[in-house]
């Protein structure tokens, strides 16, 4: 039987804690090597992966091409994080918390580094005035529910997808804790669904495209390869609002950039022209 772990007086970090992505885990922030970053030659530069925080703005910014905002072009470059590129000096000039997404804005007189995904799409739905309603009712429940992924995702990633795909031994306690309040997420969109075709409201927002990636992928069985595990065919409100965002053609497009997982065909690992994606 194993013994169980006694945390120290004094915590300092281990040499390795095994796990995927222990290589660059650290206690401390800053950059670990000199890099700047490119520039492309549109107005909005992007750092990121096709992680699911990633995929919300690559998705908002093709929704606002699909509307024909032309300033939203941008030019995707890839941040491959398990090399360690998020800590560059370059990139953390533009994010200092090492996060992917990174965007910089530089279609005005000083660039402007917008960072962190839920302020990246405020940031862009105020811009180009789209899919976040101007004041009011709508524009508060619309709020919330960004503001509900922000706090709760975490929770799934972080908590659920560490200890169920990533951590270097499979245990119980954690895959339950956080496998519970997965399902418990996901009962409070089917909730909400039951009543609305969109999470706000009857319109499509930033508030669906944060949390699609994350819900809608666990619903439709693409996150952590853990829709049996966790049953999401029980949830049929929240598989009916993913297939319909799904089946958008933005979104199809968005998901693909930064991408370098999966089939070939669905990998844009950069974006600088829109025929990148046809």
């Amino acid at each position: 039987m194993t013994e169980p772990y006694v945390p120290p007086a004094v915590w300092t970090p281990p040499a390795s804690n095994g796990g995927a992505f222990a290589s660059i885990n650290r206690p401390v922030a800053g950059p670990t090597h000199e890099a700047a970053l490119p520039v492309g030659k549109h107005p909005l530069q992007l750092y990121s992966l096709a992680t699911p925080n990633g995929v919300k703005v690559t998705i908002m910014l093709e929704e606002l091409l699909a509307l024909g905002h032309q300033g939203a072009e941008y030019d995707a470059w890839l941040i491959r994080i398990n090399e360690g590129a998020q800590f560059s000096s370059g990139f953390v000039e533009a994010n200092p918390n090492s996060k992917i997404p990174a965007l910089v804005d530089r279609s005005g007189a000083e660039p402007v580094r917008v960072f962190e995904s839920g302020s990246i799409l405020v940031y862009l739905a105020e811009k180009f005035g789209a899919f976040l309603p101007p004041s009011g009712p709508a524009r508060a429940e619309t709020m919330n529910w960004l503001f509900w992924q922000m706090g709760s995702a975490p929770f799934v990633g972080g908590g659920f997808g560490h200890f169920y795909a990533y951590a270097p031994e499979k245990l119980q306690y954690p895959i339950d804790r956080y496998a519970m309040e997965t399902k418990r997420q996901l009962d409070v969109l089917e909730r909400q669904l039951a009543n609305h075709r969109f999470v706000a409201g009857e319109e499509y927002t930033i508030a669906d495209m944060a949390i699609w990636p994350w819900y809608g992928g666990m619903a439709r069985g693409e996150l952590y390869e853990a829709g049996e595990f966790l049953s999401v065919h029980e949830y049929k409100n929240v598989r009916r609002w993913a297939d319909e965002i799904a089946a958008r053609p933005a979104v199809a497009r968005g998901r693909k950039v930064n991408r370098v997982r999966g089939e070939p065909s669905e990998q844009v690992p950069e974006r600088h022209d829109a025929s990148d994606l046809n």
